[in-house]
C-alpha cells in the first residue's frame, strides 16, 4: 500500500498559539511528519510524491473566497506597517452573515477561529501539497488499491468551508471524500482523532451522500467546546447523516471498543461505496494534549475493528503530536487496519 506525502509540507512552521491566553509554541511542528513518515515505512508503506491535482480538487469543499484568502493574505498582511510576522488575528466577527471586509486584519478574523492556525511565508504551499496528498491517496483508491495513507500536514479536520481553526486549513478528509465521490454514490467519514471533526462535520452537514461519524473527548469542557455533541443530526437534506460520539476524557482501550462499534454500525446503515479515516493519533495516553487514554497496541485494536469493513478506504492523518511513540503508533494502526483489510 502508498503512503502520499510531499516534502513540501514541510515548510510550515508555525511559531506559537494560545493556551488559556498564554503563548506557547506551537505543537503543530514539522518533525511530526518525519515521524509520521518513519512510522508509515515501518509497516511497509511505499512513499509516493504526490502530483498536482491543482485547485479543483479544495474548490470541491471550499468557497473561492476562502481559498483566495489562504493563497494570499501572507504577502497582504506582511505590507501592514509593524504586523506580526505571521498572520494571527486579533478581532472575531460575533456572527458571519453580515459584510466581508476589505482589509487583511478584519479577513483573519473572518477566515481563522482561533489563534492556533497561524499563517506564515511559506504556509500556503505546506496546506497545498497536504491537500494534494490527500488528493494523490484517493486516486490510488480510484485507480484500484485497496486502500492508502495520506501524510497530511498541517491536519485538516477543523477547517470548515471557509473557516481555518485548530492547526487546520484545508479539510483533507473532505478532499479525499470529493475525489471518492466522483466514482461512488456515498462516501463515509469516520474520525478517531481526540478532538471533534467539527469542521468535517461543517463541510457536509445538509448532505447525504456524505455520512460523518466522529468519535472524540466530551466538548463540554474540551476543544473545539462549540460543535460535536450527540444532538448535532445534520440539517436539511442531511438531517440523519451526521453522528457525534463524545466520550468522557481519559477514555482508554476496553471503554473505547464499545463507542467504536456504535460507529461502525451506523456506517454499515449507510452502506457506504467507500470510507476515509481522519486518522489522529493524539488519543494516545503520551500525547501531550493527554485528553485520551488509547495505548499503542489499542491504536491497532482499533484499526482491525474498522478493517473488517472491507471497504476501499483512504487514511488522512489528522492529529498526534511529539512525543517517542507517534511513528510506532502510526505502524501499530496501519499494521493493524492491513491486517484486517487485507493489503
Amino acid at each position: 500500500m502508498k503512503a502520499a506525502f510531499a516534502d513540501q509540507q514541510m515548510r510550515h512552521e508555525p511559531k506559537t498559539f494560545l493556551v488559556s491566553g498564554a503563548p506557547q509554541p506551537s505543537p503543530e511542528q514539522s518533525e511530526r511528519a518525519t515521524r509520521l513518515l518513519k512510522g508509515a515505512e515501518a509497516a511497509g508503506l511505499e512513499r509516493v510524491e504526490p502530483e498536482d491535482h491543482g485547485l479543483d480538487a479544495i474548490a470541491r469543499v471550499h468557497t473561492p473566497e476562502y481559498i483566495a484568502f489562504l493563497s494570499t493574505i501572507h504577502e497582504r498582511w506582511s505590507r501592514i506597517d509593524g504586523a506580526s510576522e505571521e498572520v494571527i488575528p486579533n478581532i472575531h466577527p460575533d456572527r458571519r452573515g453580515g459584510s466581508y471586509p476589505a482589509s487583511a486584519v478584519g479577513q483573519a478574523g473572518y477566515h481563522q477561529a482561533d489563534t492556533a492556525c497561524p499563517i506564515g511565508p511559506h504556509s500556503w504551499e505546506s496546506i497545498y501539497w497536504s491537500a494534494m496528498s490527500a488528493a494523490e491517496a484517493a486516486t490510488c483508491v480510484l485507480e484500484g488499491d485497496l486502500w492508502s495513507y495520506a501524510l497530511c500536514r498541517p491536519p485538516g479536520h477543523h477547517a470548515f468551508k471557509d473557516l481555518a481553526g485548530g492547526f487546520c486549513f484545508v479539510n483533507n478528509c473532505g478532499v479525499a471524500a470529493e475525489m471518492l465521490r466522483m466514482a461512488c454514490d456515498r462516501v463515509a467519514i469516520l474520525d478517531v482523532d481526540l478532538h471533534a471533526g467539527n469542521g468535517t462535520q461543517g463541510c457536509f452537514y445538509d448532505r447525504a451522500d456524505v455520512l460523518t461519524v466522529s468519535i472524540h473527548a466530551d466538548p463540554v469542557r474540551y476543544y473545539p467546546f462549540f460543535w460535536g455533541y450527540a444532538d448535532e443530526r445534520g440539517e436539511g437534506a442531511g438531517l440523519g447523516y451526521n453522528y457525534n460520539l463524545p466520550i468522557p476524557r481519559g477514555t482508554a482501550d476496553d471503554d473505547y471498543m464499545p463507542h467504536l462499534d456504535l460507529a461502525l454500525k451506523r456506517i454499515e446503515a449507510f452502506a457506504p461505496d467507500a470510507l476515509v479515516i481522519a486518522l489522529g493519533l493524539d488519543a494516545y495516553e503520551g500525547d501531550p494534549f493527554a485528553g485520551l487514554a488509547i495505548s499503542t497496541q489499542g491504536f491497532a485494536r482499533i484499526a482491525e475493528k474498522i478493517g473488517k469493513l472491507k471497504l476501499p478506504a483512504v487514511l488522512v492523518q489528522e492529529g498526534g503530536y511529539l512525543s517517542d511513540d507517534l511513528g510506532p503508533n502510526l505502524t501499530s494502526f496501519l499494521t493493524g487496519f492491513g491486517d484486517a483489510h487485507g493489503g
